[in-house]
């Protein structure tokens, strides 16, 4: 690390302090003797996502966060819940082995959890995402809900 003050590249560490995510530490330059203090956070690896024409784009937490907010609207479901389920969906993408996530596979974890939240926004959420070519296969997911 080198020091901001003499631009001397030897530092040594005199404390270290974890807060979450980011490591605070102290440093004294060993030229100057001055104090100054760095902090360290992982770096996440961007997501992208296949969209269904083939295109690539960023992943956007934005974007799954506003399709559940539209399916839970006038839903006794709660913001912290929605959030979490969010954080959930991203936390499993996170896990998936390539950084390149097909949409199917983000709307098919939204979905299941979903599922399990509301079963209004599921029907909701799965109507518009699966884009049901017509009443008979609206029904049929309708008829998996209630045997739930």
């Amino acid at each position: 690390m080198r020091c901001p003050y003499c631009y001397y590249d030897e530092t040594k560490v005199t404390d270290t302090r974890e807060s979450g995510d980011i490591t605070r530490r102290r440093r004294e330059c060993l030229k100057c003797g001055k104090r100054f203090t760095t902090y360290e956070h992982v770096e996440a690896v961007a997501l992208r996502v296949i969209k269904k024409d083939g295109n690539i784009e960023v992943f956007d937490r934005i974007k799954i966060l506003r399709g559940v907010l539209r399916a839970c609207e006038k839903r006794p479901v709660k913001m912290e819940r929605i959030q979490r389920l969010v954080d959930d969906v991203e936390a499993e993408l996170r896990k998936e082995e390539s950084t390149e996530i097909p949409s199917k596979i983000i709307g098919e974890i939204v979905i299941e959890k979903l599922k399990k939240l509301d079963k209004i926004a599921y029907i909701r959420f799965a109507s518009v995402y699966r884009e049901f070519k017509d009443l008979k296969s609206f029904e049929k997911e309708i008829r998996k809900v209630i045997t739930l």
